[in-house]
């Protein structure tokens, strides 16, 4: 692996978790699959979470004033709830199993609102969901970075506005990755090596997390949303793909 190649789709890579905290859902579940072409997903998955915890900070700061609290008040707890099952079942679980099933979800959500003849009725929170899908969002998130599908199957029928929307999303995976920090150096305990890599990566994180923010502010409500529902598709196909060929490997 050449150092040029490494250093340019790990800062893609951090500039796509920047994109995704500044407000551009989904699009940051491709850093780690971008940057498993150069490492294992596991090394991506460790490197890239000091990322993620970095630019939650700023995009925290972004939609302080823009997010859905009966939304959080169900979904942290669940989501903690989760990630503790992940740690629990870590070296039980297998990453090609998890990427098929949220490959599967994710499209069949997508085709559902697609293909349904008549208009699905804005949905409120739903308490027993919300617990489902925030412990789905948890789970996920915790065995590789992949927990915004779960997260958007529960609050994209509720019709947020975009802004209350991505804020909504961004606080909670914040949260989500803070939590993950321990867990995370128990499993695969970091370096200093793993802590410098990370460190040149802030720069593109961070102008990821702004230029976000700025492109979530001045697209339409209506293409904001398509956009979510088409990359929600994209990346549930590629997880999918990457489900079925890892369990093709493992001999299943």
């Amino acid at each position: 692996m050449a150092l040029d190649e490494f250093a340019l789709l790990a800062s893609l890579a951090a500039l796509l978790v920047g994109l995704s905290k500044g407000g551009l859902p989904t699009i940051g579940m491709l850093a780690v699959p971008l940057l498993s072409m150069v490492m294992s997903p596991v090394k991506a998955a460790v490197l890239l979470l000091p990322i993620y915890v970095i630019s939650d900070m700023v995009s925290v700061w972004l939609y302080r004033k823009d997010f859905s609290m009966p939304n959080l008040k169900v979904l942290v707890p669940a989501s903690v709830l989760g990630i503790f099952i992940g740690w629990l079942t870590a070296s039980y679980t297998s990453d090609s199993a998890v990427k098929l099933l949220i490959g599967c979800i994710g499209i069949g959500f997508c085709l559902n609102i697609w293909l349904r003849k008549t208009p699905q009725p804005t949905q409120g929170v739903d308490l027993k969901k919300g617990v489902f899908w925030g412990m789905v969002a948890g789970f996920t998130s915790f065995i590789s970075h992949a927990g915004a599908p779960p997260f958007q199957v529960f609050v994209l029928p509720q019709r947020l506005p975009k802004a209350v929307f991505a804020g909504t999303a961004t606080i909670l995976f914040a949260i989500i990755n803070l939590v993950k920090v321990i867990p995370y150096q128990q499993l695969n305990p970091y370096t200093v090596a793993d802590l410098t890599k990370a460190a040149w990566l802030i720069p593109a994180a961070l102008i990821g997390t702004y230029v976000g923010a700025y492109l979530t502010k001045i697209i339409h409500e209506k293409w904001f949303f398509r956009w979510v529902q088409i990359a929600l598709l994209l990346v549930s196909i590629k997880l999918l793909v990457d489900g079925v060929q890892g369990l093709m490997q493992q001999g299943f």
